[in-house]
């Protein structure tokens, strides 16, 4: 079984993947982000290296798809299903040209036709977190990672305000695999009792997937 966590930085989404694998004991396959030598460089220049950016992630997660899915039990924090958003919303901001745009969908489209080709083409279910807008806000500048920090940057803050609401479509259309969705502002995961909640609600889940 192949379970991937989606929703938007910050929401708890990483969190939220260790809690699935530890509870169903198996390995969780986590984003590339602190070993990333390209996201620092940006968020200080978007305009430069928001091609370069897309095309890290979206090696690393074909990589980490394609070895779930080969895999027996796996949870991944993130996956190759919602990588486009990200390069589609750059486009949209002016820091991927048209051209580079059409470059990535060619080379994403490729890739997805590769995993069509495993024995196992797509994971058993997706798990959506989301949160309001000013909770996304406040867990960004709680966990301190300078390069995201926004008090001094509006286009950022702006940036941040056009993915959380891009993801509220891209949940709506995803069909990749059977999908849920689970309110982590309702459902905080830093208290006990709330974690054993949301477990249930994917336990669940999982039983009608079965």
């Amino acid at each position: 079984m192949v379970i991937i966590t989606a929703g938007m930085i910050g929401v708890g989404k990483t969190t939220l993947t260790g809690k699935i694998a530890k509870h169903l004991g198996t390995k969780a396959f986590y984003e590339p982000v602190g070993e990333n030598p390209v996201l620092p460089l940006y968020y200080n220049n978007p305009e430069q290296y928001g091609f370069l950016l897309q095309i890290y992630f979206l090696n690393k997660r074909f990589s980490m798809i394609k070895k779930a899915l080969s895999d027996d039990n796996n949870i991944l924090d993130r996956s190759i299903y919602e990588d486009a958003l990200f390069t589609k919303q750059n486009n949209a901001e002016g820091n991927i040209s048209d051209m580079e745009l059409k470059i990535y969908l060619e080379l994403l489209d490729k890739m997805m036709g590769e995993l069509d080709q495993l024995p196992k083409k797509a994971p058993d279910l997706m798990v959506y977190a989301e949160t309001d807008f000013e909770t996304i806000l406040h867990r960004i500048k709680m966990r301190g990672r300078d390069y995201e920090q926004f008090d001094n940057d509006p286009k950022l803050k702006e940036y941040y305000y056009h993915m959380w609401s891009a993801y509220k479509q891209w949940y709506e259309e995803y069909d990749k695999s059977p999908k849920m969705k689970i309110d982590l502002q309702k459902y905080d995961l830093s208290e006990d009792a709330n974690v054993d909640i949301v477990l249930n609600m994917i336990d669940e889940e999982l039983k009608k997937i079965r």
